[in-house]
């Protein structure tokens, strides 16, 4: 009775180790998951997209979520999160608003949170493509 060869599980986990930069690249900076699988116009896109919303939020005066007193504040920088380097560069450099004190400013702070949430959507796309989830 002939037994199926087995297959060496080395490689294989070795590759599997890798499976999540896309997915952590492309959360830290906008595009980046897609630039690491080759897929140049999409990245770019994306990376236009995120950063020229999170410009936009910033030069409308736009709030940058710090701490979290109540659940719209934990939902706004759970948001916020989502902008990667991005969000700890607006921490770091004291952009943003502290206060909202113009009415485009609110709209400005909904920028930056949509950038956010765009960038997890573009960063587990990226992971779903090195899964083989999505074909490339």
């Amino acid at each position: 009775m002939a037994t199926a060869p087995t297959r060496n599980s080395a490689p294989h986990n070795e590759q599997r180790v890798f499976v999540y930069l896309p997915l952590i690249a492309g959360w830290l900076v906008p595009g980046m998951g897609h630039f690491l699988l080759r897929k140049w116009i999409r990245g770019a896109l994306l990376a236009i997209s995120v950063i020229g919303m999170f410009a936009l939020g910033l030069a409308m005066k736009g709030k940058i979520y710090g701490g979290a007193q109540d659940i719209l504040d934990m939902l706004g920088m759970a948001g916020d999160l989502g902008n990667g380097l991005l969000f700890l560069a607006a921490r770091t450099f004291g952009w943003g608003a502290e206060h909202v004190q113009v009415t485009t400013a609110d709209y400005g702070t909904k920028f930056i949170v949509v950038a956010g949430l765009l960038n997890v959507i573009a960063a587990v796309d990226a992971h779903n493509l090195r899964t083989g989830r999505k074909p490339l």
